[in-house]
């Protein structure tokens, strides 16, 4: 599972990442889709180290505790290696688990997936939060790296939207507030707003040259998604040198601040390295060059689209394909632990145990190893606050730029070059920024889909707020995750030319329709260890010299400390955000296995 949302622009732009769909559950089983959308339900479990499993156990699908988990296929015929029977476990119900169990369905595998929720899609879902007929992207909420091959393969019925803005970026001019334009397609009015920021028409030069190398780099990236992992040579020989030395040999900041003059403008370019990671642009480990990359590769172009009806309908759609392949889907099934043997695995839970021949982890890696009794790796930290709320209208802006023009992309609050520095600073001495960075997003601009048809005639608009270096740990107490609301309601108002808050929707109790998410709250609702969208720092989608590719597991970025388990989630190499590539990888690595 993942989350969110990334910036950009030129044709490389946006924001996301996750999982979603809602069931009805008793006892443990899941007897369909009730809607892709689930409301706003407790988790049943907040901790992301599950316990370990009680003594008493149940049988699942009428089975006797402890013995083969379903009724055997039998030898099924599949466009993969001949005959398999395989049993296989998905622990974890995100989108990435639903990618894989589709997969290996359909190519005749036993498949259960278990989820500890009443719901499967992870980050990926809508919710009804309110008690108005709006359905709310609740974590995760744009589309990219989601690979079109992908969903023409599992037949997804997905209509993903792009924006007509690509980027808003609101700042003082000498003559008063002004704002720079990107549209989705760039185009005079791009090349105008960037010519009455600077005074001439270096500095888009400078920004269309370094796109345009970003561009061929995620052409030849992208088709290689869906491959076993290229070598790092591979790539490195069809990419000119200077963009491998600034995007993956040294700190993307160097670069940054190289070849652009303006500091707003060298803002923009660092949001997209910097979405669910904390670094200084100028860091040695090059996490921050790493995040850049998966934001501008997707489909070889990297824009960032809509979802008609919000994520759920994504999560809807691959439970639906999961379903029609013959996965078996259990919600309420809190997996508790995992014991490997060199022939296969015994899955435990509170009420149930299952024998398999395979284990697939939707779960974090920190997660998997609780759940196995290894020494995990260290704990990973996220370092984001997610906002959503409802607006009577949108609010004006100081620059006098058409509201429409401005939300419908992504707006860019106090994400300037410095701005985001001085952040970094403040986050790393765990401190929640003074003046917290972040950006908007208005759904209902492009999607009036999510919202009841009463709703959807008015000037009610959905907005989504991520902010960007929020330490772990700063907001842990309900009270200060209040307080950074109220931060952000004020950065909001410095470019507006009214207050939000009057502007902001209330129910019939006079409550005011506006949800938060942090770190934590991330790592209690959705079991993703301390927060983090990405279940840890993102590897480079490639074989780095020196990393052993000698089985499937391996090759395809997909390999555990176990031979029978395979990390089919966000921690995956080429995981992260909502792509489905983790699930996809995971399924063919094992079919190559059989």
């Amino acid at each position: 599972m993942v989350i969110w949302c990334w910036t950009r622009a030129l044709s490389l732009v946006g924001r996301a990442a996750g999982e979603g769909a809602a069931v009805l559950c008793v006892m443990g089983e899941a007897l369909g889709p009730v809607d892709p959308f689930v409301g706003d339900r407790a988790p049943a479990r907040p901790s992301s180290i599950l316990p370990a499993a009680t003594a008493a156990t149940r049988p699942i699908d009428g089975l006797r505790p402890g013995s083969r988990a379903g009724t055997a296929l039998g030898v099924v015929r599949s466009s993969y290696s001949g005959q398999m029977s395989s049993r296989v476990a998905i622990v974890g119900g995100g989108h990435n688990a639903l990618v894989s169990a589709a997969y290996l369905a359909r190519a005749g595998l036993d498949v259960t997936v278990l989820e500890r929720l009443d719901h499967v899609g992870g980050a990926a879902v809508s919710v009804r939060p309110w008690d108005v007929d709006a359905r709310i992207s609740r974590y995760s909420y744009l589309v990219s790296l989601l690979p079109e091959a992908l969903i023409a393969e599992l037949g997804l019925n997905l209509e993903l939207r792009s924006r007509t803005t690509a980027s808003y970026t609101p700042y003082q001019g000498p003559d008063g507030p002004a704002g720079l334009l990107i549209e989705s397609v760039e185009g005079e009015a791009t090349r105008q707003s960037f010519r009455d920021l600077t005074g001439d028409d270096r500095e888009y030069e400078a920004w269309t040259a370094f796109y345009a190398e970003v561009a061929a780099l995620a052409r030849v990236v992208a088709p290689t998604l869906l491959e076993p992992l290229p070598t790092e040579g591979s790539i490195r020989e069809q990419v000119v040198e200077r963009t491998w030395a600034d995007l993956v040999r040294s700190p993307l900041g160097f670069a940054i601040e190289e070849r652009f003059a303006s500091d707003v403008v060298r803002g923009i370019v660092a949001t997209d390295a910097l979405i669910g990671t904390i670094a200084s642009m100028r860091e040695e480990s090059l996490i921050q060059n790493r995040c850049f990359l998966y934001h501008l590769i997707g489909n070889g172009t990297g824009e960032w689209r809509v979802p008609v009806g919000g994520m759920g309908a994504v999560t809807g759609e691959l439970e639906r394909v999961a379903r029609a392949a013959g996965a078996r889907i259990r919600t309420c099934a809190a997996v508790t632990g995992i014991e490997t043997r060199d022939d296969g695995a015994t899955v435990r839970g509170e009420d149930f145990e299952i024998d398999v021949d395979w284990v697939l982890s939707g779960v974090a890696p920190y997660v998997l190893a609780g759940l196995r009794s290894e020494h995990p790796p260290p704990k990973p930290l996220g370092g984001q606050l997610k906002v959503n709320l409802l607006v009577e209208r949108l609010p004006r802006l100081r620059s006098g730029v058409e509201e429409a023009v401005a939300f419908a992309g992504t707006l860019h609050l106090d994400e300037s070059y410095a701005e985001l520095e001085a952040a970094h600073a403040d986050a790393a001495a765990g401190r929640f920024p003074a003046r917290p960075p972040g950006e908007i997003y208005c759904h209902t601009l492009t999607d009036r889909s999510i919202l009841g048809s009463e709703l959807a005639a008015s000037a009610v608009q959905a907005l989504t707020y991520f902010g960007l270096h929020v330490p772990h740990g700063a907001l842990r107490h309900p009270d200060l995750a209040r307080d950074a609301e109220h931060q952000f309601l004020r950065t909001l108002d410095a470019h507006l030319a009214e207050p939000i808050e009057p502007l902001l929707l209330k129910d019939a109790r006079g409550a005011t329709l506006m949800e938060s998410k942090t770190p934590w709250e991330i790592e209690d609702e959705l079991g993703m260890p301390g927060g983090h969208i990405f279940h840890g720092d993102l590897s480079w989608p490639w074989l780095t010299d020196g990393r052993p590719a000698d089985n499937p597991a391996r090759r395809w970025g997909v390999a555990t400390r176990h031979p029978r388990v395979l990390m089919a989630g966000s921690g995956a190499v080429r995981g992260g955000a909502v792509s489905g590539i983790a699930g996809h990888n995971a399924a063919q690595a094992l079919l190559e296995m059989l």
